[in-house]
């Protein structure tokens, strides 16, 4: 009996069937807001975010009510900001971020004294603080360390801090000072270097009797009574802890 042989299928070789693609993965770039009322200072800060192969900048802003905005339209994953903007200081727009976006981690990126600042910054909310003299070199390391969930300051700075928390250094003195607002801590400083009214008021382009009154009010804040003690205690202060 002869048997019946089943057909045996062919392929086309026009229409061979390939392996599936691996669905297309969306870009893995971590994303910077910048926060600069320098648009110079901006582009420069752009070119070297976006130079890093994992980073890229989604955004920019040269205002504080700007700056808020974008965080809650972009969602970034990293801000960056100068202390000096238009409406406000930096230290107080990163309160108000934190409020915002209590995880954003925000790197501040300043021309201000770190030994000034830095500290302040950090109390505000901030994980990181770099001298604007120094960003091209550190400012990508400095995302590395915040994108980690650590804290990124100079040597200088961290010894400074480390020094401070050893020696207890925790009198009514430091506090009064962590209280000044950017403005009184320019004119404290600016004390504390031997400039007089006159030349404070030059360099910080106020009038005489602005400077004045910022005298009055350090004095009140910092529990002085006259203004040998403001510069004494001004000269210690710049000695001890605004000079590196």
């Amino acid at each position: 009996m002869k048997l019946k042989s089943s057909p045996v299928p062919t392929t086309d070789p026009t229409t061979t069937t390939l392996p599936p693609e691996a669905p297309a993965t969306g870009s893995t770039k971590l994303r910077v807001l910048i926060v600069d009322d320098h648009p110079i200072t901006r582009q420069g800060m752009k070119a070297l975010i976006n130079q890093q192969l994992n980073l890229e900048v989604c955004g920019e802003a040269d205002n504080a009510a700007q700056a808020i905005e974008l965080v809650n339209q972009l969602k970034p994953d990293l801000a960056i900001l100068d202390i000096a903007l238009k409406t406000t200081s930096g230290i107080e727009l990163t309160k108000d971020l934190k409020i915002q976006a209590p995880s954003l981690p925000i790197l501040v990126v300043s021309m201000h004294d770190e030994a000034m600042y830095a500290e302040r910054a950090l109390r505000a909310g901030a994980m990181g603080y770099v001298m604007k003299q120094d960003a091209g070199e550190k400012v990508a390391t400095a995302i590395e360390h915040l994108l980690r969930g650590e804290i990124y300051l100079s040597n200088k700075m961290k010894e400074k801090m480390l020094h401070r928390f050893v020696n207890k250094k925790s009198d009514g003195m430091i506090f009064a000072i962590d209280t000044l607002s950017d403005r009184e801590m320019e004119v404290f400083k600016l004390i504390g270097n031997g400039y007089s009214t006159r030349q404070i008021a030059e360099q910080l382009k106020l009038s005489s009797k602005t400077i004045d009154s910022y005298r009055e009010h350090l004095k009140l804040k910092l529990g002085l009574e006259s203004g040998a003690e403001l510069v004494r205690h001004a000269i210690q202060w710049g000695r001890n802890e605004g000079r590196p």
